[in-house]
């Protein structure tokens, strides 16, 4: 090969390499801001006040309620916990969910679910292609207990499945905002899991009333939230791990996920609320690692096709 062969296939390279430079993400893009946080099948209409104390949701209520299972060999898929769909591709759920099963492998993603063992025509389940979970999560004091869920396929939204909005900063929540929370965990301490959809509603307590030295005495840290009633009786439990804390603001006439489920002090206790962790404090995190990926993810193809025409170029250029 003489010196224009060289110089071309050189050119080639360079051209290779700027093509597979990452292109820029629009953020917006990637997290919707104004199609999310609607229910197109449910009246925006105060629900009971009582999944501890809770009741069977409707179908189609929260749109964007994920179930995130994992195979166990020769018994199939089991739930785990819960989730929020927050893109096309990724539910936001809690780390402390996969510090058994670290490998997506063994993850699936069930959405437009209602029953947990019944599967409607507009239910998906899609395979996980990766697991990103924040590497400063505690599991002592349960700080940064957050993860994201990166699915095999793209989602398409419907009526019964929609994202949940994120908040981009800090929203007014007063003991009038109507939060609530969902899941197919234990509707009592040391119970039996549901199989329907259940749902309650929850008031925000206040972190200096919810650290008192006869409540969490400062277990309870800035990055953290109080849910439920100093009476107790109502409340997440075990099998709701990572599923959403959703407060609607009229406002914006959307839901907005404010928390995510991470742990408490038994069940339903008086004065022992559930914890969720404040979205609003990784919404950095979140934006960052979602980009990364996508971007990574979008190179690698692009790169693959790229890489076998130009190999392919180089190889007439060698002959």
């Amino acid at each position: 090969m003489g010196w224009s062969g060289c110089s071309a296939v050189a050119s080639i390279g360079v051209l290779f390499l700027l093509l597979c430079a990452a292109p820029p993400i629009d953020i917006s893009a990637v997290i919707p801001k104004d199609e999310c946080g609607t229910r197109p099948l449910v009246d925006e209409i105060t629900m009971g006040n009582r999944i501890v104390g809770g009741h069977d949701a409707q179908i189609g209520s929260w749109p964007w309620q994920v179930s995130l299972q994992v195979y166990r060999f020769g018994l199939g898929y089991a739930h785990i916990c819960g989730g929020s769909l927050i893109n096309h591709n990724s539910v936001l759920t809690a780390a402390h969910c996969i510090r058994k099963w670290r490998d997506p492998e063994f993850w699936r993603a069930v959405i437009g679910l209602h029953h947990i063992f019944r599967h409607h025509s507009h239910t998906i389940r899609s395979r996980v292609r990766a697991i990103i979970f924040h590497s400063e999560f505690n599991i002592l004091t349960f700080q940064n207990d957050i993860a994201i869920f990166k699915l095999a396929r793209s989602i398409e939204f419907n009526i019964f499945i929609q994202p949940i909005c994120l908040p981009d900063g800090p929203l007014v929540m007063t003991p009038e905002t109507p939060c609530y929370i969902a899941g197919w965990g234990n509707t009592k301490e040391k119970g039996r899991p549901r199989a329907i959809l259940q749902e309650a509603q929850v008031g925000i307590i206040a972190t200096e009333k919810c650290n008192g030295l006869d409540w969490y005495a400062g277990a309870v840290f800035d990055d953290m939230l109080c849910a439920g009633y100093e009476g107790g009786g109502i409340d997440s439990c075990q099998g709701d791990s990572g599923g959403p804390l959703m407060c609607y603001f009229p406002d914006h006439t959307r839901y907005y996920l404010v928390g995510i489920t991470s742990f408490g002090m038994g069940c339903g206790k008086p004065k022992f609320p559930g914890i969720y962790i404040r979205t609003t404090t990784y919404r950095s995190w979140i934006n960052t690692h979602i980009i990364q990926y996508d971007r990574s993810a979008t190179v690698s193809i692009s790169c693959v096709l790229i890489f076998l025409r130009v190999g392919w170029a180089i190889f007439l250029l060698v002959l």
